[in-house]
């Protein structure tokens, strides 16, 4: 007989899309892997597999390392395009910046700046100032650009942008990451694939996520060059990015980008996205950021957002958004069913009405 789950099975929110399960053809791909012997350390057909379809998406010529979570990707991915002594510039809203415990300083010692944006995007004339600034023997030169896509609040960079982006960077001697946890969500909203966001127009090197559409543990960094990509085998094991078993992370990754399940989970996310604004701003709340990947923002007076979060779990984001109110951030993850939407919609008119 098996034991009772140690959380509620029917419990949902939108606290976060780290917080949904895994995906029934992620599970079923983590089944199908177990059982029998294969080589460990990477060595096994999962990962082969995997290599070809992220080559499939990104190039024929880009080289992968499966590791074991976002942060490692960011800082192993970031070790592998720079130099000790140099720094790496990265929005002001920048997981890297602010959600990482400062990991790319301490593993990779390299100095993170922040650049100003607007509903988190970068701009690449502030990259060409921030490039000069650091030019100097008294600070550290700037050797890579982090830009996450979709952003922190939930906006996605056009591709148009993205080229700016790179070509003003590369003209400065500065390398490109995209830090892509949702990456997929971004592709999904901008029609796009995820090497026309990434390695097409240049990108150096990108950490694919998994985990927030529909994996457990599936992480992946993906680089362009050949050169990067010695820097980067020989970063993991030392990062403590490496797996032994490491099929079952390329299992659950090959599920999502050996097909096209990524793209589904993460339209399926981003339609329950524009849902929940929608039903949001059909309840008389505002929402404070463009939607448009699989996060909502809105705001809300304190005492509304503590007892609806207290209902139906989700996170202030900036508790000082104005003198009355706080920023409160919503994201849908791709199990969000219809059902979701409208029992938040109720709880949030409901709460409101209360004053």
């Amino acid at each position: 007989m098996s034991a009772s789950p140690l959380h509620d099975p029917g419990a949902r929110g939108f606290a976060s899309d780290n917080a949904a399960g895994m995906h029934p053809e992620v599970l079923d791909a983590l089944v199908a892997a177990n059982g029998g012997h294969v080589a460990s350390y990477g060595g096994d057909p999962y990962t082969a597999a995997l290599t070809a379809a992220l080559r499939d998406h990104f190039g024929a010529g880009t080289r992968s390392a499966v590791v074991l979570t976002g942060t490692g990707a960011n800082v192993v991915a970031l070790q592998a395009l720079t130099r000790r002594w140099e720094s790496v510039l990265a929005s002001d809203q920048a997981h890297v910046l602010h959600d990482e415990a400062g990991g790319l300083e301490h593993v990779g010692g390299v100095k993170v700046i922040a650049l100003p944006t607007v509903d988190g995007l970068v701009d690449p004339a502030d990259v060409e100032r921030a490039v000069a600034a650091a030019d100097s023997p008294m600070r550290a030169p700037v050797g890579a650009l982090t830009l996450t896509q979709s952003s922190e609040l939930g906006t996605t960079y056009p591709v148009e942008l993205l080229r700016d982006l790179v070509r003003v960077s590369h003209r400065l001697g500065v390398r490109v990451h995209v830090d892509g946890a949702r990456l997929s969500n971004a592709a999904v909203s901008l029609g796009a694939g995820l090497g026309d966001l990434t390695t097409a127009l240049g990108v150096d090197a990108v950490s694919l996520g998994g985990t927030k559409n529909g994996g457990g543990i599936a992480e992946v960094v993906v680089v362009r060059e050949e050169g990067t990509a010695e820097a980067l085998h020989r970063l993991v094991k030392p990062s403590m990015q490496q797996s032994s078993k490491t099929r079952f992370v390329s299992a659950q990754l090959l599920a999502l980008f050996g097909s096209d399940l990524w793209r589904r989970t993460a339209g399926a996310a981003n339609a329950a996205a524009a849902d929940l604004a929608a039903a949001v701003r059909a309840a008389g709340v505002r929402t404070t950021r463009p939607v448009q990947a699989n996060a909502v923002f809105a705001e809300l007076a304190p005492q509304v957002a503590a007892r609806a979060a207290a209902r139906v779990p989700f996170h202030v984001w900036d508790p000082a958004y104005s003198p009355a109110t706080v920023e409160v951030r919503l994201v849908a993850s791709f199990d969000t069913t219809a059902e979701d939407v409208e029992g938040f919609a109720a709880v949030l008119r409901e709460e409101l009405a209360r004053g």
